[in-house]
Formats: structure tokens, sequence, C-alpha cells
């Protein structure tokens, strides 16, 4: 019987779902509703983890850890990474002896190109530089 229970009951599914800031600049609050209290202005490209979508609204964490509401269609389909470590060097290719092709500084956005499994992102700098860094320098993964 308390299989048969286990079989039937509810599953969750926890995956990490991230996404960057669509506009020029969107608005945060502590509930989803436009009559909320208004906390912040973050602006486009900044890196958002999704925890609930709720009709129109997303509750997201930012980097230092905060909850918020924001509404969904400020989102877009965009990822970006944000350096969340005083230096962050980005290399040629996926291996830490690889050349350094450059150095970005604490919280400089980087385009996600591709997620390799390897514990490294291939990244694009706005200025058109490439490469990959080490998950573990970054946000937004």
């Amino acid at each position: 019987m308390a299989l048969c229970a286990l079989l039937f009951a509810p599953v969750t599914v926890m995956a990490t779902d991230f996404r960057s800031i669509g506009e020029a600049a969107a608005i945060l609050y502590d509930a989803p509703s436009l009559k909320a209290r208004k906390t912040a202005v973050i602006g486009r490209a900044y890196p958002v983890e999704i925890v609930v979508t709720v009709e129109g609204w997303v509750k997201i964490r930012d980097a230092a850890g905060e909850l918020s509401w924001i509404e969904a269609k400020s989102l877009g389909d965009k990822r970006t990474l944000m350096v969340k470590v005083k230096l962050a060097d980005i290399r040629q290719s996926a291996a830490d002896n690889a050349p350094l092709v450059f150095q970005a500084e604490q919280n400089v956005l980087l385009d996600l190109v591709e997620l390799t499994g390897t514990g490294w992102a291939r990244v694009m700098h706005r200025d058109g530089q490439s490469g990959f860094v080490r998950i573990n320098q970054v946000w937004g993964t």
C-alpha cells in the first residue's frame, strides 16, 4: 500500500532556470501586483534565477540572493552571466592552461553562448571578444 502511495505522489522536479532582463529597465516588486511596493529597478541583461511563475508574474532571485517579483514580459530570451569574482579569466578553450583571451572584472555581464557541461561556459563580451570561463567564477548558470 505504501508503495502504491509513492507511485501516485506528486513529484516536484527542481531545475535551475535563469533568464535575463529584456527591457531597458525593469521594476521589481515585493508581491505579484502592480499595486505592490516597488523595491528596485534593474537594467537590461541582468541575469535572474526563476523561482516560480504565476499568471504573468515571475518570482526571481538576483545575484545577491534577494527575492522579488517581476512582470514576465520584462524577461528576455537571451541569457547572460555576471562575473562574481574580483577578476575572471576568459580563456581561448575550456582548459586552465589555455591562452588567456581577456579578464572580466566583478559584476561585468557576459553573454552566454553555451554551457559545455564540463565546468566551463562559452561566453562573449559586448565588445565582441569571446572565450571560456569557469562556471564557478560567474553567476547565472
